[in-house]
């Protein structure tokens, strides 16, 4: 780990630094009267939060997990690509393609050690990213390419969960009922390219189904009545699993839409309330392994994990009921709930290790 961690801290430098971005840009796009640190930073903000962001951070976390010093070149594009749509730059799409051409590949690599429904999940998951940016790439508009950018990171995300409840025995249909779901989202991603507004109410459907299945066989539900970190995980996996299926029902139901407030509710659902849901609930897991550092559970985590919560659903009140001033607070507040998750995880980091070190410097 040690020789990888000059490749790694600045990797996870940039993802900090495109998060930020991003998320100003959100602002931007959304109404509020921010700085304009380029002219366009705001059209940058769904690629520079899915690809530059999400997907070199999902990225990086397989190839830590993999082990393989060659691979960190996959999130480095991604990274790079980052910084190309930051500044501008034409380069930038192409490195996120490859970035996500890369973690195709990577998944090959697993599949080939462990092939398995829930491996294969993520890596159709990684495909499909791939061929999302594809369609960015040729010049798509963005919502074309969103169901498929959106199923990357929902198919990654339960084919984790389905990898994890291998500690629970689950009833032998689950598995059939989860890969039915699985080739609903798929077959509706294919449809979308001649009938958009079919392919992407299908594609729903499965993500519907994936979300209720979720509800039904993840082992959350039990999780959530232990205490400490476990708990903490549960509760924000079933909050990510609440918005999942919301937006799904949204996105069955206006599945045409490629602009305006039920096409912000759907996208938002799915990517603050079930991705950074996620994100939330597995940060202490995932960044230690990423970074080396230890980061200790604190109960003051529910702290920004509620606010985002708060802020989305002033932001899904917002559209529903066309109340621009509410929706520019619920997004304000989901920014800032995220911000300050991360300076929180930082500041629990920083003071275990100084707690390490005192010892040492005691014996000194």
């Amino acid at each position: 780990m040690k020789e990888t961690r000059f490749i790694r801290l600045p990797i996870m430098a940039i993802l900090l630094v495109t998060l930020l971005l991003a998320m100003w840009a959100g602002l931007i796009r959304m109404g509020w009267s921010l700085a304009l640190i380029r002219p366009t930073l705001p059209a940058t903000h769904g690629p520079l939060m899915i690809g530059g962001f999400l997907g070199t951070l999902i990225a990086l976390e397989r190839v830590v997990a993999l082990g393989k010093n060659w691979t960190y070149l996959v999130p480095l594009l991604g990274a790079l690509g980052a910084v190309g749509l930051i500044f501008g730059l034409p380069v930038g799409p192409w490195l996120i393609t490859l970035c996500s051409l890369g973690l195709v590949a990577i998944y090959v690599l697993i599949l080939r050690i462990q092939l398995a429904i829930y491996t294969v999940t993520m890596a159709l998951g990684a495909v499909t990213w791939l061929v999302g940016n594809g369609l960015w790439l040729v010049g798509w508009p963005v919502p074309a390419a969103a169901p498929w950018w959106v199923a990357f990171l929902v198919l990654t995300i339960v084919g984790e969960r389905l990898e994890l409840s291998r500690v629970t025995r689950l009833p032998s249909y689950s598995q059939k009922l989860f890969s039915i779901a699985v080739g609903v989202v798929l077959t509706g991603l294919l449809v979308s390219l001649f009938s958009y507004a079919n392919g992407v109410r299908l594609t729903n459907l499965g993500f519907l189904g994936l979300a209720l299945w979720l509800g039904l066989f993840d082992i959350a539900r039990r999780a959530v009545r232990r205490h400490g970190l476990t708990r903490f995980i549960a509760v924000n996996l079933l909050f990510g699993y609440f918005w999942m299926g919301f937006g799904a029902l949204v996105g069955i139901r206006y599945a045409g839409y490629t602009a305006g407030p039920w096409y912000d509710a759907w996208l938002h659902a799915l990517l603050l309330g079930f991705a950074f849901s996620m994100i939330f609930a597995h940060a202490l897991i995932i960044l230690p392994a990423m970074s080396g550092a230890s980061i200790p559970f604190n109960r003051i985590l529910y702290g920004p994990a509620v606010l985002l919560q708060i802020g989305l659903i002033l932001r899904i009140v917002g559209d529903i009921f066309l109340l621009l001033q509410v929706r520019l607070w619920g997004g304000l507040l989901n920014g800032l709930a995220i911000l300050i998750f991360f300076m929180m995880v930082a500041a629990l980091a920083i003071g275990e290790r100084r707690r390490d070190q005192r010892p040492l410097a005691h014996q000194g």
